[in-house]
């Protein structure tokens, strides 16, 4: 962390209709519906007066077609990261919120608890936060003093990279709220380290309507 004053917002893609029907998503490649689409056109609007200098998306097309309206006002490339992809969480990916109650209702009370849990049979939150984190630290690092990194991915790998950044023990980390569709949450370099600056940023509040719920 050489460049002092840096900022990084991270940036939850826009609504899909998985979401609407709170059926877990994961790594499966949805689609953003046309509401997604404008909840992404509008919050570029604001994002991109925060004049970012550089764009980094996850590579499900949920993220990349969000990431894409930030380009198309600001001019900048969007380098894709498999990296940022959400949590692969198997065997619950497809399941609505209730059929994951129904079918894995003890799996997902541990969850709730806090434990290190592999979900579905997945990834556990903890290696989330290994593939993910290194990657916003290495594209926070080429930025200029004072400069602005927009990091577009998805509500798990959000919450574990914020909560890794900020040096939060995992047990810890589902006290961050999730964030809303296409909302987003920024971090600072204060003098001992990242900062929370703001979180679930960009709209009067919504429903969250997600993997990390």
């Amino acid at each position: 962390m050489s460049n002092r004053g840096c900022r990084v917002i991270l940036w939850r893609h826009g609504q899909t209709s998985w979401n609407l029907e709170r059926r877990f998503q994961g790594s499966t490649d949805i689609e953003l519906t046309e509401t997604g689409v404008s909840q992404a056109r509008r919050a570029a609007r604001l994002l991109a007066s925060l004049k970012p200098d550089a764009i980094v998306a996850s590579d499900l097309k949920r993220a990349a077609a969000t990431a894409a309206e930030l380009a198309a006002v600001t001019g900048l490339p969007v380098t894709h990261e498999e990296g940022l992809r959400e949590t692969y969480a198997g065997e619950w990916q497809g399941l609505t919120h209730d059929e994951i109650i129904a079918r894995f209702g003890d799996q997902y009370a541990a969850w709730k608890r806090g434990e290190s849990v592999r979900r579905g049979g997945g990834e556990l939150e903890t290696e989330v936060a290994d593939r993910a984190a290194p990657i916003v630290l290495r594209h926070a690092d080429k930025l200029p003093d004072n400069g602005t990194l927009v990091v577009v991915s998805h509500g798990g790998t959000i919450r574990t990279t914020i909560g890794r950044l900020l040096g939060l023990d995992s047990h810890h980390w589902e006290g961050l709220g999730g964030l809303s569709n296409c909302c987003w949450s920024v971090l600072g370099q204060g003098a001992r380290g990242w900062r929370l600056l703001e979180h679930n940023a960009g709209t009067l509040p919504e429903p969250v309507l997600g993997d990390d719920d």
